[in-house]
C-alpha cells in the first residue's frame, strides 16, 4: 500500500466522496514551511540560554536579539529594555512558552528575582521563523510584588 502526503490524501478523499476539501496548509502566510519554525521547547530553551541567572551576556545581546529590539534600546538608554531594569537581578526565570502559529510568535513570561522576594516580570517575544532563534522584543511588565512608595515590597 502506498502512503499518501496528508495533503493529496485529503484531497483524494474528498474527491471520492464528492466532498470540497478544505485546503491543508503547508506553510503560514509569510511562506515559511510549519516544520522549519521552532518549537515551543525551543523557544524555552532558547529563552532559559538566553537569560542565564543574571541575564544576557555581551555575546547574546549582540547576536541573539532583533534589530528591532536594539533600536528599542538605543532609544531607551536609562533601560536595560532586554531586563526590564537599570540593575542585574539576582535570579530569572522563564515561564510557560506559548506559541501562535498563525501569527508567526512565541512568546513566554520571564521573571526577574530581587531582594526581599521582591519580582518583577516582562513577556519576551520570539518570532518562529527567526533564523538563528533571536529575542525579537520585550514588554515589561512591572513589579509582581507591592511595593510601598520608597520601592521596597510591602
Amino acid at each position: 500500500m502506498r502512503i499518501l502526503p496528508y495533503r493529496l490524501a485529503a484531497l483524494g478523499l474528498a474527491a471520492l466522496f464528492g466532498v470540497a476539501a478544505a485546503p491543508v496548509p503547508s506553510a503560514v502566510a509569510d511562506g515559511t514551511p510549519f516544520h522549519k519554525r521552532h518549537t515551543a521547547a525551543q523557544i524555552s530553551r532558547f529563552l532559559t540560554d538566553f537569560y542565564g541567572h543574571h541575564g544576557p551576556s555581551r555575546h547574546n545581546r549582540t547576536h541573539r536579539v532583533s534589530q528591532q529590539l536594539k533600536d528599542k534600546q538605543r532609544n531607551t538608554p536609562d533601560q536595560d529594555v532586554v531586563l526590564c531594569a537599570a540593575h542585574v537581578p539576582q535570579d530569572i526565570t522563564v515561564g510557560e512558552v506559548t506559541v501562535a502559529q498563525s501569527a508567526g510568535v512565541g512568546w513566554a513570561t520571564v521573571t526577574t528575582h530581587w531582594g526581599a522576594g521582591e519580582i518583577d516580570t516582562m513577556t519576551a517575544y520570539v518570532r518562529l521563523d527567526s533564523r538563528p532563534i533571536a529575542l525579537d522584543d520585550v514588554i515589561c511588565g512591572g513589579p509582581a510584588t507591592p511595593r510601598s512608595p520608597s520601592g521596597a515590597p510591602s
